[in-house]
């Protein structure tokens, strides 16, 4: 069976819409939740999930909100925290793992945080039971792959193609994920560009895909109620999840 990744938005469009929404993915067949740290210079994320970002901190967030939230929803399904490093660096990496482990969640996702700089923290992240995903691009020599996947963690963050979320480009990445398996049991998950229409053709070869920009696009559609918000990405998860296990 292969894993579906969902992200959203702490805090958008409110913080118990968060809670909900995380709830509702995990009874829709979601197997890990990324809890996206709102950050006003999102670099790796294409203009939907910037956009959101941008709102949830207009209405206030504050990163006490995520601590909060995450104890409501750590506890149903397994969460990540998906954020920029600057947060990290700021309140202390260690005030990160500590609210971590009192909430129940089990990693992070820095991507603007090179495997070579995050090397300082992976003791103290490991030492702490926790995980800091691993990324690996289309533009990894094989050489780099096998330096980042021999201890990675939890799963490997394929990235599609060399750009931002949600921009749907397409690349043959049959052959990064035979270099990624040649030296690594640890699951591959592929996330960028993933949706209902391109969910089943990503997933070829790897154990799972992440999912983001289609979930928040809907979040994002004002015309919606919380509830009809709710309803239609379950739908929409359960219907990736549905066509990556076809």
């Amino acid at each position: 069976m292969k894993n579906l990744v969902a992200y959203i938005t702490t805090g958008y469009p409110t913080l118990n819409f968060t809670v909900d929404m995380a709830l509702a993915l995990s009874e829709a067949g979601v197997d890990t939740l990324e809890l996206g740290i709102p950050f006003s210079d999102p670099v790796a994320d294409g203009p939907i999930i910037e956009k959101a970002n941008l709102k949830a901190l207009q209405n206030g967030f504050r990163l006490q909100h995520l601590f909060d939230v995450s104890k409501e929803i750590a506890p149903h399904i397994d969460t990540l925290w998906m954020g920029y490093f600057n947060p990290f660096y700021h309140k202390g990496v260690e005030k990160f793992i500590s609210e971590a482990k009192s909430s129940g969640v089990n990693g992070f996702i820095i991507p603007d945080l090179p495997y070579e700089e995050a090397k300082p923290y992976q003791p103290m992240i490991r030492e702490a039971g926790l995980n800091l995903i691993d990324f690996i691009a289309p533009t990894d020599s094989k050489e780099r792959i096998k330096e980042i996947v021999t201890d990675a963690q939890k799963f490997i963050y394929l990235v599609a193609y060399a750009g931002i979320t949600g921009s749907g480009e397409s690349e043959d990445l049959q052959p990064i994920i035979t270099d990624i398996k040649e030296f690594t049991d640890t699951p591959v998950y592929v996330g960028f560009g993933v949706n209902e229409k391109t969910a089943k053709e990503k997933a070829e070869g790897v154990d799972g895909v992440i999912v983001g920009s289609a979930f928040i696009k809907v979040l994002l559609d004002e015309q919606l109620s919380s509830s009809q918000k709710i309803d239609k990405v379950s739908k929409l998860a359960k219907e990736i999840k549905e066509k990556i296990n076809e």
